[in-house]
């Protein structure tokens, strides 16, 4: 089973971390920077990207911590 990564959205009651696929949300936040926080902390555990987006609902960043024998240069970062 491929492993899913982790979005960080925009919610009703804040903001959300979501599996990709997932009909619910992980974990709701009141602000972005702890969604943020938590959805890194599961990126980084299950190896997977951690995608974030803005208020508007387009990609705003997208932060790999699976094994890349090749890694792009990270100038976000």
């Amino acid at each position: 089973m491929a492993k899913q990564n982790v979005w960080v959205v925009r919610h009703p009651e804040g903001w959300a971390v979501k599996r990709e696929g997932a009909s619910r949300a992980s974990f709701v936040t009141g602000t972005k920077q702890e969604a943020e926080q938590l959805g890194r902390a599961i990126a980084q555990n299950q190896h997977v990207e951690l995608i974030t987006q803005n208020r508007h609902g387009q990609i705003q960043s997208k932060d790999s911590f699976g094994p890349d024998p090749f890694p792009p240069r990270d100038t976000e970062h």
